[in-house]
Parts: C-alpha cells; structure tokens; sequence
C-alpha cells in the first residue's frame, strides 16, 4: 500500500528562474531559501515518485479542448517545450522522467471514483508550471513524475470544492496501489496575478495572505468557501489557486507557509507552502 509522504505548493512565475536578479534581494533569496527548505524535505522523504499537479499555458491544449482535469501517464517529457522558453525560464530543456504505471493507476482510479479526467498517453510537454519549481527542487531531473493538469488558465473552471476533492480522491489512489511505495504531491501556481492584463504587475496581498491562511486551517469548508468571482478580484491568473486546493485535498491536513512575498517584478504574490504531514 503507499501512502503520501509529503505535499507541497509553489508559484511558478517565470521570473522566479527567467529574471530573478528584478525582485529586491531580500524577496528573492526568501523564495530561493524556501524552495532549498522544499528540496532538502523531499530528499529526507525519497518520494519512489511526485505527482506534479499544474496548469498549463495553452502549450499543449487551446480552447478547442481544454479538460478541467488531466493525467499523464508517459514514460518521459519533454520540458521546457521549446529551447527558445528554456532560454526564457533560464532552465535547460530535457526530459523528464515519468512514473507511467502510477500514472495509469491514477487514472483508471479516478474513473471508478467518479472523475472523468482526460488520458494523456504521450507527447505532453512542460512550460514554466513544472520546469521552475523543478529547477530548485529536482535540478538534475531525478524524480519520477505523473503530471496532472487542472485547468486554471480559461473559464469555465473547475469548481473549487471539486479541486478539492480530486485531491482526496488522488490520496485514495496513491493508498490503493503498490508501484510507488512513498509519494510526494506537488501543486505550483499563483498565487494573485494578472497575465496579459492591464493588471499585469498589481498584486493582491489581502487575498493571498487570506488563502494561506485558509490553507495553513487545513480546513476544507474555508478553502472552498470561493466563488469564481472572490478569485477574479485577485487576478485571472490568481485561478490557478486550484492546484493549491488539489494539494490540500491530497493532504488532508493544515499547511505550513514557508514564505510569502508580493514580487511586482516578477508580476506574482510569491509563495511556498508545506503540508505539516
């Protein structure tokens, strides 16, 4: 049987890694102090696999098929999907190892729980959801992935209550199965920020301080007591808080904030978070 050994959530602003050198010095090496805490955790659990849980930027799906939830299940991916973005993100294109059989499991468990997420069997390939954070905490590109993708970016959204709880219904797969022993769940995105907007650069600090506050509650009638429109006054990218809610499902239990800092440069309130597991 395995279980969850650990949850963790992170923005993914491209600034983080692209241009870190823009946000004050004292904000960036809080985030970059915050992501080494996050790596040196996940050394100490040695996850047999991550389940990264994202959005994604229009790199693989558009508005013509665009699935509130989907789960990967290859071998590897290619991430950043474009030299040209890795030249951007400053992080070196490669592939990324993945956990298929888990991923599979996952999958097929979602079906039997009442989750119809789409398959994504090969050819899915990262932007900055995965390769910034996977840059400060698996550099070299060890740990196996199943990549889940929850649509933040476009409405309709996945209600918030069923962010949630797909992320329960993840840990009662991870419980279910025995091809990864010890698993570590990922959530990155958000926290309040405007794209392509013009917003772009205004940060929410009321809203974002108020939902790690919820999250470090660990309870869930306050993380999904949100309406679309509560999000939208922190911004549209501010939706990818639904990642977050993924994570905190999966957990099922309050979360530490590890940092938290308003970063205008890098158009993005800034946060890392820990499941106190």
């Amino acid at each position: 049987m395995g279980q969850i050994v650990g949850a963790f959530a992170a923005s993914h602003s491209p600034g983080i890694t692209g241009f870190p050198e823009r946000a004050e010095p004292r904000q960036r090496e809080a985030v970059e102090g915050a992501f080494a805490e996050v790596r040196r955790r996940i050394e100490r659990l040695q996850p047999d696999a991550v389940i990264a849980v994202s959005v994604e930027h229009f790199t693989n799906f558009f508005l013509t098929n665009l699935p509130a939830f989907a789960i990967c299940t290859s071998d590897s991916y290619l991430g950043p999907v474009t030299p040209e973005m890795g030249e951007f993100l400053n992080v070196a294109q490669r592939q990324h190892p993945g956990h298929s059989v888990l991923g599979r499991h996952v999958y097929e468990h979602a079906l039997a729980s009442d989750f119809d997420p789409s398959l994504v069997e090969g050819g899915h390939t990262f932007d900055e959801n995965f390769c910034v954070p996977l840059k400060h905490l698996d550099p070299e590109g060890r740990l196996p992935l199943v990549p889940i993708i929850v649509n933040g970016v476009n409405p309709p959204w996945p209600n918030v209550r069923r962010c949630y709880d797909f992320g329960r219904m993840l840990r009662a797969a991870v419980e279910a199965q025995d091809a990864a022993a010890r698993v570590v769940v990922l959530a990155t995105g958000g926290l309040s920020h405007w794209v392509g907007m013009p917003e772009s650069g205004d940060i929410n600090e009321d809203f974002d301080r108020d939902f790690l506050a919820r999250l470090e509650s660990g309870d869930r009638e306050r993380l999904i007591d949100y309406t679309a429109e509560q999000i939208d006054a922190a911004g549209n990218g501010a939706h990818e808080i639904r990642t977050w809610l993924v994570a905190a499902g999966a957990a099922g239990t309050p979360f530490e904030t590890l940092v938290y800092e308003p970063v205008p440069a890098w158009l993005t309130g800034t946060a890392v978070a820990a499941a106190l597991i």
